[in-house]
């Protein structure tokens, strides 16, 4: 099991983008989180095996219609997630 930490950037505010990264996330076996930042960009942490979370984010930066929305991204290890079930948007 592992957790990253990705934080995306572009056109990813306002767009419906953390609404399709969550469908998106339906059809991987990974938990987590995602919410916009003040910034203007976007955080996802999610928690899984590892092949399950890389495929997940590979999805959404390589092959998904979000593509066209993302500028960058950056991805970060972190701590595995606590007190976290199924995928939620975060206000």
């Amino acid at each position: 099991m592992i957790a990253k930490k990705v934080v995306f950037s572009g056109r990813v505010q306002g767009v419906g983008f953390r609404y399709s990264v969550k469908q998106l996330a339906l059809g991987f076996d990974v938990i987590g989180r995602i919410k916009n930042l003040h910034d203007g960009t976007v955080e996802l942490q999610i928690m899984g095996e590892p092949k399950e979370v890389g495929d997940f984010i590979r999805e959404i930066t390589d092959e998904s219609d979000l593509t066209g929305l993302i500028k960058d991204h950056l991805v970060l290890d972190i701590d595995l997630l606590e007190n976290v079930q199924g995928f939620r948007i975060q206000q």
